[in-house]
């Protein structure tokens, strides 16, 4: 790890200076700090924000509004979440272990870098890590890999399982800045890396997140269901974040979103159209499926999360419509 400055934030105008002047913002730390040991980032200086008033769950309108600083292990076992967004706290507790969940926040969770193996190892070529260096994955082992929205340029996913159970729950993130604060849609926060991988979201330099925040919950059947290569403390292959209403036999309400298929957090409205009002059956599930699925590239060790995910999501929208 190379030597860094290291500084405490007293107030959130602290940390969005400091890191308009180029410095990192450290929360958790739980990504951060495995990346500057493996000096895959290598900071200047770390801006601490542990000390804002950031790591409260409120009620907000018909809503829920959590801040960036809420650990997931909080968040997980908040009542009103439990109650009223069971997806998430499913999600949460399906992703790293005890300890991470303890120390993990909400906006660092939200900000976690690619788990790709070739990312990681500097002896190897990343256009993430090192713009112009190459995509080792493409001719690599790309068993983790993407098959939806990545470019010759990047086929890494992205790793978060709380942004997968956000994005069928439609949140939003607040952001502060220099130039004021703004909410994002998490559909709209984060960007595929076509030619720029190394662009991950749509932060500004110096901006902060400060909360997510939840609408108004929908009567339905919440499911997150996550297949990984063992049960313990590991990283998606295929995920399935699902909010389905139903009534009269037919289905009202339809939010899904996918983790594991590419390097965001993954939705397509067209899908969730094709559900609503219709009754639930075999044909309309692979029709699902079908849209999901059209535009999705193996790259030869990933070739089999093309029918895992048709099959992932066949199961989770029965088990939803029941």
């Amino acid at each position: 790890m190379k030597p860094f400055d290291y500084k405490r934030a007293a107030s959130a105008e602290d940390a969005i200076g400091a890191a308009a002047s180029g410095a990192t913002i450290i929360a958790g730390g739980t990504n951060l700090l495995d990346l500057m040991k493996l000096e895959v980032m290598a900071p200047e200086t770390l801006v601490d924000i542990n000390r804002l008033d950031l790591g409260q769950i409120t009620v907000s309108g018909d809503g829920l509004r959590i801040g960036a600083l809420v650990t997931n292990s909080d968040l997980a076992a908040d009542k009103t979440v439990r109650r009223d967004y069971p997806v998430l706290a499913k999600a949460l507790l399906a992703g790293a272990s005890g300890q991470l969940r303890n120390k993990a926040t909400t906006g660092g969770n939200l900000l976690q870098r690619t788990r790709c193996y070739y990312f990681y190892d500097t002896a190897m070529s990343c256009n993430k890590r090192d713009p112009g260096s190459g995509c080792a994955a493409m001719e690599g082992f790309n068993r983790i890999h993407a098959i939806l929205g990545a470019s010759d340029h990047c086929i890494a996913t992205h790793p978060s399982d709380m942004a997968v159970a956000m994005l069928a729950l439609k949140a939003v993130v607040e952001i502060e800045g220099k130039d004021g604060a703004r909410n994002v849609p998490l559909d709209d926060f984060y960007r595929l890396p076509g030619d720029t991988p190394q662009h991950e979201t749509i932060l500004k330099p110096g901006e902060l997140i400060t909360a997510v925040m939840l609408p108004a919950p929908v009567a339905s059947t919440q499911i997150y269901r996550k297949v990984r290569d063992r049960a313990s403390y590991a990283f998606a292959l295929v995920s399935v974040a699902a909010v389905i209403g139903m009534e009269d036999g037919k289905i009202t309400h339809a939010a899904l979103a996918f983790g594991g298929l590419a390097p965001r957090p993954w939705r397509n409205d067209a899908l969730d159209r094709a559900l609503v009002g219709a009754e639930p059956s075999a044909a309309l599930f692979e029709k699902a499926a079908d849209i999901l699925l059209e535009d999705a590239t193996g790259h030869g060790g990933n070739d089999f999360k093309i029918p895992l995910a048709r099959r992932t999501l066949i199961a989770v929208l029965e088990e939803a419509t029941k």
